[in-house]
């Protein structure tokens, strides 16, 4: 039997009471992206093992020790970009690009906006 990452990962955040808002920006990902990783059940370990970092909580528990074994190189690596991290085969890879795309797109809009009414009002 296989066990559930995004699953995992859920009933943790759920568990420690930490919110999804909050996540999401020290990941500098959408909420809708964390969403979409309750959904993976072959969620990236080393998502889960950042998310472990950020919210002070060590998932190693929550995780069959053949598993860990397997991707402890994991747990020593520098940090990776999280779009890089996910598998590019995915749906949720694409959907996550596309959301953090449109999120900059939109900050570069607000950016504009602002630069443009200041310099209006001069």
């Amino acid at each position: 039997m296989s066990i559930h990452l995004g699953k995992v990962l859920e009933q943790v955040l759920r568990m420690e009471h930490y919110g999804i808002s909050e996540l999401s920006r020290k990941l500098k990902v959408s909420r809708r992206t964390i969403y979409n990783w309750f959904e993976q059940d072959n969620l990236n370990l080393q998502i889960i093992f950042k998310v472990g970092e950020i919210i002070g909580h060590d998932f190693t528990a929550e995780l069959p020790e053949t598993l860990i074994k397997n991707h402890r190189n994991l747990l020593n690596e520098e940090e990776i970009s999280l779009i890089k991290i996910a598998d590019s085969n995915s749906v949720f890879f694409w959907m996550n690009k596309y959301i953090s795309l449109l999120e900059k797109y939109n900050d570069l809009l607000n950016n504009i906006s602002n630069n443009y009414s200041t310099t209006r009002n001069m």
